[in-house]
């Protein structure tokens, strides 16, 4: 079916537009439970957080209503809006390892359209319950669905695009994520009663319930759990779209099935994740590794809702800090290409670093300021998240890179998890979210020094040759040091 062609394009721009809802309900806590003015109605001249206030009334200037003030989450209640949204966080990672587990087990497009199915469901149920704890509980659902139709489709992509444009293709798939976070704040702003919004995001998904008839399954998935005919069939109609030869298709994976059975040996096994930290620098590759993704997770996520806390008009702020990660998330394209992956790495996660650290040193006053310096950080983040995907997609052998990428992704919905909390801590003390989203970056920055550069490289296969990966260079660069003193 060739490496790229009109069949890879069409298919691509089918399952693309799954990230648009992706972005949508893992932001939509921005607008769904802001921060919002009160005081207390039983009481006027009480303090709103006085233990005699009774009930509440909310500032409706910016948002006619919000879950915040619908379930008078403030005062000793105020914590459940984040603790709402780190519920979310912990269904993408249930999402992920479930959905990913049922791809592996029933292929990638009866899971998708599951999916997609309940992310329909119990987002527009979320919309309309009157209890807020059925609304977590429809909400987590929600998100085990959207990790399940993110780790499906992106493992769908990248099957069918050839080695050739993996890379480039990689990045494209983040477009739509960073598209659907610019158009949530064209929603939000028209549509300012949290039910209409909720309802908004989530009935988009109506759309994508054909994909059970619109997306083909993984031909490389059909060959590999023994159905042949299967995957002939996808292949020769993928050929035919792209205009390729299709007389020998057939031949030629019955003959490579054949081959493939007879080659089989215990070798084939796949490691699990503790081959991840059985040797000292896979290990350490291992941790290092992981440590970026828990930054991509805590940074990205977290300095997009500090956006939201740090004055101004939030749809603005919103708006803007979402047009720049589109740019950077381009620019990575390049910056792989040109510098590699250490190097990109260590920029992306640089410049967040500096950029919010800086926000400690700006008056809080200067909100058009600090909202320019987070929109910066989420540039680096918006380079640093695809990169990567591609850098441990690369560095971890084939025997345990599902595992080793399913592990890193994990750690990253940690970061994710707690980045609410961490973006609240503003009213703790101004600077302290800043800091926080500041050092990790640079602390992560400063892991991928330890990190060998993989671009230009074979991948690695075995456990032999992911310990070895990188132990060759440092030994090279030690040899060539020592012969130039002599």
């Amino acid at each position: 079916m060739g490496q790229l062609g009109w069949w890879h394009i069409l298919v691509c721009a089918v399952v693309f537009p799954l990230k648009f809802p992706v972005a949508w309900h893992q932001m939509s806590t921005i607008f769904l439970g802001p921060s919002v003015n009160y005081t207390c109605a039983s009481d006027p001249s009480l303090e709103p957080c006085d233990e005699a206030c009774t009930s509440w009334s909310y500032d409706n200037s910016t948002f006619s209503t919000t879950i915040t003030s619908e379930w008078d989450l403030v005062c000793t209640k105020g914590n459940l809006v984040k603790l709402a949204q780190t519920i979310f966080m912990f269904g993408i990672l249930v999402g992920g390892v479930l959905f990913g587990s049922l791809a592996d087990k029933y292929g990638r497009r009866p899971p998708l359209v599951i999916a997609v199915l309940i992310q329909l469901v119990a987002g527009v149920g979320a919309a309309v319950i009157g209890s807020f704890w059925i609304f977590v509980v429809l909400r987590f659902l929600s998100a085990v669905a959207t990790g399940g139709t993110m780790v499906t489709s992106f493992v769908l992509v990248m099957e069918i695009i050839g080695p050739k444009w993996r890379e480039l293709f990689s990045v494209l798939y983040q477009i739509p994520f960073n598209l659907g976070h610019l158009t949530l704040a064209g929603f939000a702003y028209f549509l300012r009663e949290w039910r209409q919004l909720q309802f908004a995001l989530s009935i988009f998904s109506v759309l994508m319930v054909s994909y059970y008839w619109l997306v083909p399954e993984s031909p490389r998935y059909l060959f590999t759990s023994g159905n042949v005919d299967g995957a002939v069939t996808v292949l020769e109609t993928a050929a035919k779209r792209n205009k390729l030869p299709t007389d020998t298709i057939r031949s030629d994976i019955e003959l490579y099935a054949k081959e493939k059975s007879h080659n089989a040996s215990a070798s084939d096994s796949k490691g699990n994740v503790l081959d991840l930290f059985r040797t000292p620098n896979m290990r350490a590759k291992t941790l290092y590794m992981c440590f970026n993704w828990f930054v991509c997770g805590l940074a990205f996520f977290g300095v997009a809702q500090y956006v939201g806390h740090a004055g101004g008009d939030i749809y603005t702020n919103v708006a803007i800090s979402a047009a720049l990660e589109l740019p950077g998330t381009l620019l990575c394209i390049y910056l792989m290409k040109a510098y590699g992956r250490k190097k990109t790495l260590i920029f992306s996660n640089t410049l967040t670093g500096i950029s919010m650290l800086a926000i400690a040193f700006v008056p809080r006053s200067a909100s058009v300021l600090n909202v320019g310096l987070a929109s910066v950080g989420l540039v680096g983040m918006s380079i640093s998240f695809p990169t990567v995907y591609l850098y441990a997609g690369e560095l971890f052998p084939t025997v345990v890179r599902n595992v080793g990428i399913g592990t890193a992704s994990m750690i990253a919905r940690f970061g994710s998890m707690i980045a609410p909390f961490v973006a609240g801590f503003g009213s703790i003390a101004y600077w302290l979210p800043p800091c926080i989203f500041g050092a990790t970056p640079l602390i992560g920055a400063f892991f991928v020094f330890f990190l060998p550069e993989t671009q230009g490289h074979p991948l690695p296969e075995t456990l032999e040759d992911g310990e070895n990966f990188g132990k060759r260079h440092k030994a090279d660069g030690a040899a060539s040091v020592e012969n130039g003193k002599h």
